[in-house]
């Protein structure tokens, strides 16, 4: 009989033992989940708004190898009077649905502000059959590439996934909240790590 209460004593003291790290883990878990989300709103959803920078997802080919469908490309303001040639940069196109492309420039017609530019996708054989006039003063020029990011970035817009986002939010919350109330001591807990000195004695 004593071994056997030996025998238990030293599994609940495992058992107690594998409890605090799972709960640790479960902590840092739900605490990356929120701090990455934070961190996808604020790149994504805030600070394009501020005007420094914009993210654009590829959806062709056409300026292999630099970046391909499915990459992220970084563009950040650029003065249309600073447009040269060899800069690869984003703009609407002059015909049809007027979508925005993003090319590098084979020539400049027309300095100064409202720049007037050929465009050409490095993959292409030939130049787009339009000439583009730049709008404003202002150009948005491809400064960083991240590949297959536009993937994730396409996910996460599709409108299951922006459902799914609105619960999910809320229980890691919640999931954090029952974890603060699961980490702390019972008072029967309490009060056993208090007498087991007295025992001991």
């Amino acid at each position: 009989m004593r071994a056997r209460s030996a025998s238990r004593r030293r599994s609940d003291a495992q058992a107690a033992l594998r409890l605090p790290a799972f709960r640790t883990v479960l902590e840092y878990l739900v605490r990356a989940g929120l701090a990455f989300a934070v961190l996808v709103l604020i790149l994504l959803g805030v600070l394009p708004h501020t005007g420094w920078y914009r993210t654009e997802t590829v959806l062709s080919g056409s300026m292999k190898p630099m970046f391909g469908p499915g990459d992220l490309v970084v563009v950040t303001p650029e003065p249309t009077r600073d447009v040269r040639v060899g800069q690869v940069i984003s703009l609407h196109i002059p015909i049809g649905d007027h979508h925005v492309q993003t090319h590098r420039v084979v020539a400049v017609l027309r300095g100064g502000d409202n720049a007037v530019v050929r465009t050409k996708g490095d993959a292409n054989n030939a130049r787009d059959p339009w000439v583009s006039k730049l709008q404003g003063t202002t150009a948005w020029r491809v400064r960083l590439v991240v590949p297959k990011a536009g993937l994730a970035i396409t996910w996460l817009r599709s409108p299951i996934v922006r459902t799914v986002s609105i619960f999910a939010a809320p229980l890691l919350l919640a999931l954090l909240g029952l974890w603060r109330i699961w980490r702390l001591p019972s008072s029967g807990e309490s009060n056993e790590d208090h007498d087991a000195p007295a025992r001991a004695t």
